[in-house]
């Protein structure tokens, strides 16, 4: 590892690549619950064009890709908000259009590293790209989180939002354009290609460990960052492309959680046994049971379990819950 630390254009690229692993996910997570997981490709696409506008105009490419990729997520919520196009179609002319204008241009300028900007590249990232990479990435945590109730009230539930007086628009705007600056941001390590990889996978492995919004976000972060540094640092070691590797290694760790989320679950749900209530405060009803005589809850020779229901008792009898009510028992 010191051997590693002692190259600073790897240095910049561990840097890059554990901001890439918490903001991805970070932002994912809202993406993935408005359903619209394809947003980060459409937004990559878009911030390809603006690589091939910086190569063809002579310009740093990353202000470009971000600028570029933020007018794509203004425009396609625009749509999406006033129904001229619906999501689908939207993403879709992202998707063509800016991948095509993209290589289009990069063609036009004769410039042959736009490869690096579709797959990532480890020895490409400055001091310059490094410090606006640190800046924007820490708006974008600030701003996700600090907000993230807000705006995952939104990305569930628009009505319900409405209701809470939430003001709906701009929080979609605001949620597409932190996507479009994770994506841009994330081009010199995962690639524009596959970024949006970053942002889903995590956040559905995720998903298979834990329950609960927050719980969720930092699992993804945290598979993010293991990804995102464990790619690079493989790519170092074994020659091989940081991008693909990052997404492989995320992939892997939704693949193990599978089996590893059903068993946290089965465990969860056997954890939920009716508790026993520590003392029986109830006056003796008589209940008949298959044999044909009776039983009395609370009384002296009960032994079924009970449950607070409320102000009242549930007895656990025979997989039910038996509630009392007047001189007879109601079945819950």
């Amino acid at each position: 590892m010191s051997t590693i630390l002692s190259y600073p254009f790897m240095v910049r690229a561990l840097i890059g690549a554990l901001l890439t692993g918490l903001i991805a996910p970070t932002i994912g997570i809202y993406i993935v619950q408005k359903r619209l997981s394809l947003l980060g490709d459409g937004l990559g696409h878009v911030a390809i064009a603006g690589v091939g506008l910086a190569l063809l105009t002579g310009v740093t490419p990353l202000p470009v890709a971000i600028t570029v990729a933020i007018l794509g997520a203004v425009l396609i919520e625009y749509l999406r908000q006033h129904q001229r196009a619906s999501g689908d179609v939207g993403l879709a002319i992202l998707f063509y259009g800016g991948l095509a204008g993209g290589v289009f241009m990069s063609g036009l300028a004769g410039a042959g590293g736009l490869s690096q900007y579709l797959f990532g590249s480890i020895t490409t990232i400055s001091d310059a790209d490094l410090m606006m990479i640190v800046v924007l990435a820490l708006c974008v945590l600030v701003v996700s989180i600090g907000l993230a109730d807000r705006l995952f009230a939104v990305a569930s539930d628009e009505e319900y939002a409405r209701t809470l007086g939430l003001p709906i628009r701009f929080y979609n705007y605001l949620t597409v354009v932190l996507a479009a600056v994770a994506i841009s941001l994330s081009m010199r390590t995962v690639g524009l290609l596959l970024v949006s990889a970053l942002m889903v996978v995590p956040i559905a492995a995720g998903r298979n460990l834990v329950t609960g919004f927050w719980l969720t976000m930092v699992v993804g972060m945290g598979i993010g960052v293991v990804a995102a540094t464990g790619g690079v640092l493989g790519s170092y070691y074994w020659n091989a492309p940081p991008g693909a590797l990052i997404v492989l290694i995320a992939i892997g760790v939704f693949i193990v959680s599978l089996p590893v989320g059903a068993a946290l679950t089965r465990r969860r749900r056997a954890g939920r046994a009716l508790p026993v209530a520590p003392e029986v405060v109830a006056s003796p009803h008589e209940q008949e049971n298959e044999a044909g005589h009776p039983h009395v809850h609370g009384g002296p020779d009960c032994h079924h379990p009970t449950v607070r229901h409320g102000d009242h008792l549930d007895y656990v009898h025979d997989g039910h819950r038996h509630a009392v009510h007047g001189d007879h028992y109601d079945e819950h």
